[in-house]
């Protein structure tokens, strides 16, 4: 419920400009003003927290209403107004995303639940839009869990919790049961007639004040019209009842028998309405989708297949719910919300056998309400709401095939929104319990660790993805077979963790073997081919085989478009799409590399926003396109926003960012920021191998960076040393005819050149020419780089007839290709020597 305006009928004056989330105001809410007023006294001091006092620490004594009725009372001096389930760690970054759009950011539905949460947590912290902001934190439970969650800024933050604890950490105003006027007041406003000040003494007495219990009693004496005598003598029955048999204490007896009553009048009234609240008792305290009850699955019990087959009855059961006071409704959001302490009251009068099927019939419910397909954005909102149960009703412990199909469904949808964290706390938890109720060789347990495997390799823990990958891998080959779509999938993970090891060749036969596995498996436009054949582009780029790439990847593009499956899945769409563009600045197209980049971060800022994963590895690209086409202004701007975004999302040392970072410290040697380029580029070269492993290609390579700028800072030795150690370790991995082999050398040459040894820049420079004219062929940008430098050491060797020779024929060239006006062509016309330098594609 995202922008809702609260009921007019409460407004005395003026409503914040975002107000969402919050539920109804109780209309017969009494008292507490002692308790409201010194509660916006301690939000002078941004954090304030209502707990219970110690005598009532389970719940049922009003704090969430108090909450709610803080928000309505004093909403004019707010601007903003949201509030937050936070019994559950994942709940509180999803309601953080749910406040994107408002503020103006893109929405968790196109971003991710991490990035969306991240962009407003730092928005209410530079208090932008708004600086007068309140966030309700409901039912928080442990103070850690929300210690990166609670905004910072100007705002301020309110906090329930039946944790005393936070006494400790925050302001808090501690709460307890109504006063004897306060009791009387409540119930005289809630049954207007028929209840007298001296009834109400003697039933808030019975009740102990406890506000959830007069609820429930008033509720029931507006809906019957029971006598308050007859109502206290039942009350006493069930008293006795409950002592004699030895209940259990933990919740208060009035509280019980006064359930009891209104259970047992409930029944009397319509009985389908208690099988409902039965049912919702073993979902979790947050709202319940209405549309969680609008199947007729099958393993449903008769009697609830037969009330959701009948929405009139349905309707009706929902709404005594409500008059009963046994369940929140929210008419505009649809949903049903049942107070904790009744659910626990509801389970506990049931046997246990009977809970195992309700909770089971829960589990059904929840799969059925939740869409087959998580990777397309507009079923996002239902996956949203369905997170919020799966722990509480206890999924995890369920086998059947549609629930255990839901839990994989929402990783992917936890994956696909960039909440790696929620994804791979939900996997473990799924995985302790799936390996022991199936076996470790179970296909939905293999299939759970192939995800899992997925996740730690998105968080960037390289080394324990090829830990557990080839664990995974093994398993699945022996229980599922070899050409199974699980096992290939592990298979595919196999050769991303050769790659994170810099072996590019076994890589690739595995991607190509698992290409020609799908293949005859599946028909051609099955997104495992498309994303297999996306991986062989990507190891053929990696091998220099450049061309290749583009060709492949070109047909995958025309494919995915062709069927119009981009908008099923704008995230594989877009991976496809950048490595398209990567694949063609690769091959020197610069000019076309930017007009497919600009396009497809556009697309990715508008289907996934500029702070999702694969929008911000597109970015990254286009920036360095933007920098071989010579536009530098564009490529910075871009460089220095990507490499924030990624900072701020998955830390410094995640690899994406380390790639970020190099691409910023390139572009600010290119524009003459030699210093803060050099630092830049030092610490990433120091971070790379805690990422890779210190034989990586990448760590080589980008330690042939940092030789450039130690060199054009005026320590030509030092940056001779780094690239000479580069250019050993590049070539005992990959070969001397790579592309990164030959980049460092022409490097290589250059220092050499600024020594003053001519003779061997020269050897070392056109040798390498030679080898990129066979690699890239004679007019790729890079080719003309080493003819350049060539041109400069001919001359200074007294070779001036074959420099000249040598001038003309790469002044043509770079007429033809990048014109004479790139920054390159320029360089080269003035007689100075081009720099090389490499920017690490993703793993």
């Amino acid at each position: 419920m995202t922008n809702v305006q609260p009921d007019s009928s409460f407004a005395t004056d003026r409503v914040p400009q975002i107000w969402g989330k919050v539920p109804p105001r109780n209309k017969n809410f009494t008292g507490r003003t002692d308790l409201l007023e010194r509660l916006r006294g301690g939000l002078d001091n941004r954090v304030t927290a209502v707990v219970p006092h110690a005598l009532h620490g389970l719940g049922g004594v009003g704090k969430t209403q108090m909450a709610v009725e803080y928000a309505y009372r004093y909403r004019s001096a707010y601007d903003l107004v949201w509030w937050i389930p936070a019994d559950q760690p994942v709940l509180v970054r999803s309601s953080l995303a749910s406040l994107a759009q408002p503020l103006g950011l893109p929405s968790a539905a196109v971003s991710g639940v991490e990035d969306a949460a991240n962009a407003v947590l730092d928005a209410l912290r530079r208090g932008e839009p708004y600086t007068n902001w309140l966030l309700i934190f409901d039912n928080a439970d442990e103070p850690e869990e929300l210690t990166e969650t609670l905004p910072q800024g100007p705002g301020h933050v309110l906090i329930t919790s039946r944790n005393h604890r936070w006494a400790g950490v925050v302001d808090a105003v501690p709460i307890d049961v109504f006063t004897r006027e306060e009791s009387i007041e409540f119930l005289t406003r809630r049954v207007p007639r028929g209840i007298t000040d001296e009834n109400a003494d003697k039933l808030a007495e019975e009740l102990g004040d406890l506000p959830l219990a007069l609820e429930q009693a008033g509720a029931l004496h507006a809906e019957t019209g029971i006598e308050v005598e007859e109502y206290l003598r039942l009350l006493g029955e069930h008293t006795s009842q409950l002592l004699s048999q030895g209940k259990p204490t933990e919740y208060p007896a009035s509280m019980t028998a006064a359930w009891a009553l209104s259970v047992s009048s409930l029944n009397e009234k319509l009985p389908e309405a208690l099988d409902l609240l039965r049912y919702c008792a073993f979902f979790g305290p947050e709202p319940i989708p209405r549309d969680a009850f609008s199947k007729a699955l099958p393993g449903l019990s008769p009697q609830l297949s037969k009330l959701l087959k009948d929405p009139i009855r349905l309707g009706r059961a929902i709404g005594e719910l409500g008059r009963f006071a046994l369940a929140r409704l929210d008419i505009p959001a649809r949903t049903i919300q049942v107070h904790r302490l009744i659910q626990a009251l509801v389970r506990d009068e049931m046997p246990e056998a009977e809970h195992e099927r309700l909770r089971h019939e829960v589990h059904l419910l929840l799969a059925g309400y939740t869409p087959e397909t998580p990777t397309d954005s507009s079923n996002w909102p239902r996956f949203l709401n369905t997170l919020g149960h799966l722990e509480p009703a206890g999924i995890a412990q369920c086998s059947d095939p549609s629930v255990r199909r839901l839990c994989l469904n929402m990783i992917t949808y936890l994956y696909s929104t960039g909440d790696y964290s929620s994804a791979q706390s939900f996997t473990e938890s799924f995985l302790e319990e799936w390996a022991a109720s199936s076996g470790a060789d179970h296909e939905d347990v293999v299939q759970l660790r192939v995800e899992q495997c997925n996740l730690v390799r998105e968080l960037g823990n390289y080394g324990e993805a090829a830990r557990l990958g080839a664990q995974t891998l093994a398993v699945a080959e022996k229980a599922l077979g070899l050409d199974h779509d699980t096992t290939l999938r592990a298979l595919r993970g196999r050769a991303t963790d050769l790659r994170a090891s810099g072996d590019f060749q076994q890589a690739h036969q595995i991607d190509e073997d698992v290409l020609r596995r799908f293949e005859s498996q599946f028909p051609d436009d099955d997104l495992n081919i498309w994303r297999a054949k996306n991986s062989v582009a990507l190891d053929h780029g990696l091998k220099s085989e450049y061309a290749n790439a583009r060709l492949l990847l070109e047909q995958v593009y025309l494919e995915v478009l062709e069927t119009g499956k981009a908008a099923g899945d704008p995230a594989s769409y877009l991976n496809i799409y950048t490595g398209l563009a990567r694949a063609v600045r690769l091959g020197g197209d610069f000019s076309e590399a930017c007009d497919l980049g600009e396009d497809a971060y556009a697309f990715g800022i508008e289907e996934l926003s500029p702070d999702h994963p694969w929008t911000l590895r597109t970015g990254k690209d286009l920036s360095i396109a933007r920098r071989r086409a010579g536009d530098y202004e564009r490529a910075q701007e871009i460089a220095e926003d990507i490499h924030q975004r990624y900072v701020r999302a998955f830390g410094i040392d995640h690899p994406d960012t380390l790639a970020a970072a190099t691409c910023l410290a390139n572009i600010r040697r290119t524009t003459g920021m030699f210093e803060e380029a050099l630092k830049l580029a030092e610490d990433t070269v120091r971070r790379y191998p805690r990422v890779y492993g210190a034989d990586h290609p990448y760590n080589h390579a980008c330690a042939g960076n940092l030789a450039i700028l130690q060199r054009v800072t005026g320590d030509p030795e030092v940056a001779r040393k780094t690239d000479e150690a580069a250019l050993a370790g590049l070539e005992a991995k990959l070969g001397r005819d790579h592309h990164y082999s030959l980049t460092v050398a022409l490097n290589l040459a250059s220092d050499l050149a600024v020594l003053g040894e001519n003779e061997s820049a020269y050897r070392l420079c056109s040798g390498t020419l030679r080898r990129f004219r066979a690699l890239l062929g004679d007019d790729h940008p890079v080719t003309l780089s080493a003819a350049a430098n060539a041109v400069a050491d001919l001359r200074a060797v007294g070779r001036d007839e074959e420099a000249e020779a040598l001038f003309a024929d790469t002044e043509q060239r770079y007429r033809r290709t990048l014109n004479l006006e790139h920054p390159d062509a320029k360089v080269f016309l003035e007689g100075r020597r081009l720099d090389a330098d490499f920017d690490p594609p993703p793993i």
